[in-house]
């Protein structure tokens, strides 16, 4: 029988117990796929990591994420508490930089420390792609929200860093925490939305995540409140989404939301959820849709334990 090293961790967590929960597997090597998927649904995170080895391979570490539903390319709170277990569990040094090498490509995370022990790592994301907008009569009746309630100042617009996620601009706190899915209208429309994805997309990634967001929020220090959706994947509703937020930071840019060329922000989510969660944003454009990205964030180690596979 074999033994696996794992972890859990909050992610984007200011203290334990809040945050986005990740588990963090080990020496994953032998591991096929369908393993992993099956280990993944066992913990029922929105996200469950596998570090192939402790040994770096072509300037980075492996690692592979899935949802409980699927494999995906790239996801924000994953790569940052996996960096967290290898810094803390695997390298036990203080380094300025980790590589990992996802299936969307290398991701850089940098670590910053406080008194000598890790406070917040940022990861640069890859430039963004703006995708299709939608219309407000097309997304209200899926978030169970009168169209009035959207904020038509902005577009609905499916962006991409890695992941694609629906841009969902929505004027008030109230209407943020009166949202309810619509299954059904739901699976209709990403069903319609990805009718020919097959054999336009190798790594078969849907559109389905829906990002909605408010200049409103629970906590003054804070700039923006926001909520996710993908139960597609699995994941009815995210506590904190840091590749969703990599695409939002690319799109308040593009569309001059704060009518500025260059950010620093501070998004809570979560709190619909009763796991609060805060989510660093920064980044410029540079030449149309040429932009630097970073989400960072804290991290809790919750837990340590073997894993009989």
């Amino acid at each position: 029988m074999k033994k696996l090293t794992f972890y859990i961790v909050d992610v984007f967590a200011e203290k334990k117990y809040a945050g986005n929960q990740l588990a963090v597997f080990r020496d994953s090597d032998g591991l096929s796929t369908e393993v992993m998927q099956t280990i993944a649904r066992e913990t029922n995170f929105s996200e469950t990591t596998f570090i192939s080895s402790d040994e770096q391979r072509d300037g980075g570490f492996n690692v592979r994420i899935f949802t409980p539903a699927a494999e995906v390319p790239f996801a924000g709170h994953p790569t940052l508490g996996t960096t967290f277990i290898i810094q803390k569990m695997i390298l036990q040094e203080n380094v300025e930089r980790i590589n990992l090498n996802l299936k969307v490509g290398k991701i850089p995370v940098e670590l910053h420390y406080q008194n000598d022990s890790l406070d917040l790592l940022w990861m640069k994301q890859i430039n963004p792609v703006f995708g299709k907008k939608l219309s407000q009569e097309e997304v209200s009746p899926i978030l169970s929200l009168n169209k009035n309630e959207l904020d038509s100042n902005f577009p609905i617009q499916e962006v991409s860093t890695g992941i694609p996620f629906f841009i969902v601009p929505v004027k008030t706190l109230h209407s943020i925490k009166n949202i309810q899915v619509n299954l059904e209208k739901y699976y209709e429309f990403v069903k319609r939305y990805n009718s020919n994805l097959a054999s336009a997309n190798a790594d078969n990634v849907v559109s389905s995540g829906f990002f909605v967001f408010c200049p409103e929020t629970y906590e003054e220090e804070n700039d923006l409140n926001a909520r996710m959706f993908d139960d597609y994947y699995d994941v009815p509703e995210d506590p904190a989404t840091g590749s969703a937020n990599g695409c939002f930071l690319a799109y308040l840019l593009k569309h001059n939301y704060f009518q500025q060329n260059a950010l620093e922000l501070r998004v809570e989510q979560g709190h619909e959820m009763k796991r609060p969660s805060l989510v660093f944003l920064k980044g410029q454009i540079r030449k149309d849709d040429d932009m630097d990205i970073f989400v960072g964030g804290r991290t809790q180690l919750v837990a340590e334990g073997e894993w009989y596979v």
